[in-house]
């Protein structure tokens, strides 16, 4: 495996990703923003998985959703 110095989600696992986002926002406000069942209908880390790892277009959406989440978080670090 080469090493990706530009991909800012390199070594991060989808578990973290959806674990780390439910945490930061809620399966609510996750639902609302992206649309899918999994984040819906009893939403759960092992349902999520199963979804985003057969659907390319939603898991692009929560990687996206993931990458605001960390320059927010940076930016709101910088103000300090």
């Amino acid at each position: 495996m080469e090493p990706q110095p530009n991909n800012p989600l390199h070594g991060i696992t989808l578990e973290k990703i959806i674990t780390d986002l439910q945490t930061h926002y809620g399966w609510e406000y996750l639902g609302l923003t992206i649309k899918i069942r999994c984040f819906n209908e009893n939403p759960t880390v092992k349902s999520s998985l199963k979804f985003l790892r057969r659907t390319p277009w939603a898991r692009t959406k929560v990687e996206n959703l993931y990458l605001k989440m960390i320059k927010s978080q940076a930016y709101k670090k910088s103000l300090n």
